[in-house]
């Protein structure tokens, strides 16, 4: 069985990454959309994906958009 975990949001895919996942496709869809496609054959990447925004670096995260609003509205 073919266990993938798919996420168009580019913050959980980085975190994915850092937790070891192994990504195997990366593209931008139709419509500008981006789809990150990681092997996940111990279905861990749910599980990391709600750590991701419950932690840290979804808050740096935030703050960065943040301050990319402030910026560019400017």
């Amino acid at each position: 069985m073919n266990n993938n975990y798919i996420t168009s949001d580019i913050a959980i895919a980085s975190y994915l990454m850092m937790k070891g996942m192994t990504l195997l496709d990366a593209r931008r869809e139709r419509g500008g959309r981006f789809r990150f496609e990681f092997a996940d054959p111990q279905n861990l990447a749910q599980k990391y994906a709600v750590e991701y925004v419950n932690s840290e670096s979804a808050k740096f995260d935030a703050h960065m958009k943040n301050l990319k609003n402030i910026i560019f509205k400017n």
